[in-house]
């Protein structure tokens, strides 16, 4: 089986959650968001107010430097295919 599937992603910048609620954002009444990370949702609300463009272009250098090999450019077209996908930015 492979892990890759089995992955739980923030679905507003796509970072890869692990196991645990420990990433995870707060919502309004302290209670973990079942969706956000705690980078891009505090409190009830996203921390981060701009488009997906801007938002690949602020995930594309922690991308590339956690991931060894990997150029701006594959990174850039990774975050392309992948965030359209997530929550936050369906029919956006």
């Amino acid at each position: 089986m492979n892990n890759y599937e089995n992955q739980r992603f923030c679905q507003s910048c796509g970072m890869p959650m692990g196991n645990s609620d420990e990433l995870y954002g707060l919502e309004a009444d302290g209670s973990k968001s079942g969706d956000y990370c705690q980078y891009c949702y505090e409190k009830g609300a996203f921390t981060f107010d701009g488009t997906i463009e801007e938002m690949i272009t602020l995930c594309v250098p922690p991308m590339v430097e956690h991931n060894p090999g990997m150029t701006e450019k594959q990174a850039r077209q990774m975050m392309e295919q992948f965030l359209p996908s997530l929550k936050r930015w369906q029919g956006k």
